[in-house]
């Protein structure tokens, strides 16, 4: 049987993955060995932030809308629930982009909410 040396199967391979770490410094991004575990890291790295990124920018619009409607003499958990019960389906998203734009709007929303809920 004769001798398989690879040739351009491995060259294949190995441009491959040098490719997706272009912009990676020192031997992380010329020596293969060092470059697949470098560039295996980082799908890693990538797949969990994708998830940590929605958590982070909820995080984010809660803190907005809690200091938004701190100044309208209502905490963030009553003013959700105010929200479901009152059917009104704006996502937190909005409300705080609402709440730093046009804060005379939010400060509506808040008493058509405070209206339409039974109980506040």
């Amino acid at each position: 049987m004769p001798r398989a040396k690879r040739g351009f199967k491995k060259r294949r391979r190995h441009k491959k993955v040098l490719k997706r770490a272009s912009g990676f410094v020192l031997g992380l991004g010329n020596k293969f060995k060092r470059t697949a575990e470098a560039v295996d890291r980082a799908h890693v790295y990538a797949f969990r932030d994708r998830r940590a990124k929605k958590r982070d920018f909820r995080q984010l619009w809660i803190a907005r809308l809690s200091a938004a409607l701190g100044g309208n003499d209502i905490s963030y958990s009553r003013f959700m629930s105010a929200m479901k019960q009152a059917q009104i389906k704006l996502d937190r998203k909005i409300l705080s982009d609402i709440a730093i734009v046009d804060p005379k709007a939010f400060s509506a929303i808040v008493d058509q909410v405070r209206s339409l809920a039974p109980k506040m």
